[in-house]
């Protein structure tokens, strides 16, 4: 059976409350959801932590994830968001392991993995992120750099568990720089990323895991990106952020 398509915009620090609420009626004026329903894809937003609740309350049909999660249910760490907090306003999605919070946050792949667990016991659904830096690109360790965050990032979650993850390949020189890794190179890894999940867990899981492809994807570029047998979907910064590119990203898968 073909796996489906996936298409998920993440917001990052963008969108006022007001902001998202509009959006969300343009997602509804412009029919995206009756479109996402007819081409089969799955869509989806990560709006920030403060437009969740309205986003999840606007945006009928559409995925709602959170752009990270802590591991711990509560606790003395500042800033942070729970499992209990984000469960109470109906969320069950979530990004982790995104390259802004690698670099700004200390996000390790250890680190990542405590919080794949938590999500995944509490029967969310996980976008996990992975990817080299343009050094690492540039020395040919990028196989390396993603079997590490894979290894260690999924590290004892179970069978069972794994068809709750999506794996989002976005290398890090090319988010928001313009630079795009070819068609090619993205399946490449990608498809490294899927022979990883079977020795991992076997042909069934791998086979139907999703595998998203993100770093400067635009309406112009995802069907090229789509049309490879190992990538299933994109992850989108910038150009999710208005109804007008996310339905041309949709119009071209």
């Amino acid at each position: 059976m073909a796996r489906k398509k996936f298409l998920m915009g993440n917001w990052k620090m963008n969108h006022t409350i007001a902001e998202a609420i509009r959006f969300c009626e343009d997602v509804k004026n412009d029919s995206l959801l009756k479109i996402a329903r007819s081409k089969g894809v799955l869509l989806g937003v990560a709006p920030s932590f403060l437009s969740l609740q309205q986003v999840k309350r606007h945006a009928h049909g559409l995925i709602v994830a959170s752009q990270d999660c802590h591991y711990e249910d509560h606790g003395a760490y500042t800033s942070s968001v729970s499992v209990p907090m984000l469960n109470e306003i109906g969320i069950n999605w979530s990004i982790i392991g995104h390259s802004e919070r690698r670099t700004y946050d200390n996000d390790t792949s250890f680190v990542c993995n405590r919080k794949i667990k938590t999500l995944v016991k509490n029967g969310f659904h996980v976008v996990y992120c992975v990817g080299e830096t343009l050094k690492e690109y540039e020395e040919g360790l990028t196989k390396d750099i993603v079997k590490e965050q894979i290894l260690v990032g999924l590290m004892n979650v179970s069978k069972e568990d794994i068809s709750k993850i999506v794996i989002a390949y976005e290398p890090v020189w090319s988010i928001g720089t313009g630079k795009n890794a070819s068609s090619e190179i993205a399946e490449d890894v990608c498809s490294y990323i899927r022979s990883l999940i079977e020795k991992l867990y076997g042909k069934v899981a791998a086979s139907k895991i999703l595998i998203l492809y993100g770093g400067s994807v635009k309406p112009n570029n995802i069907h090229e990106y789509l049309l490879q047998e190992n990538v299933d979907g994109a992850l989108v910064g910038g150009a999710s952020l208005k109804s007008e590119s996310f339905k041309e990203l949709l119009e071209n898968i």
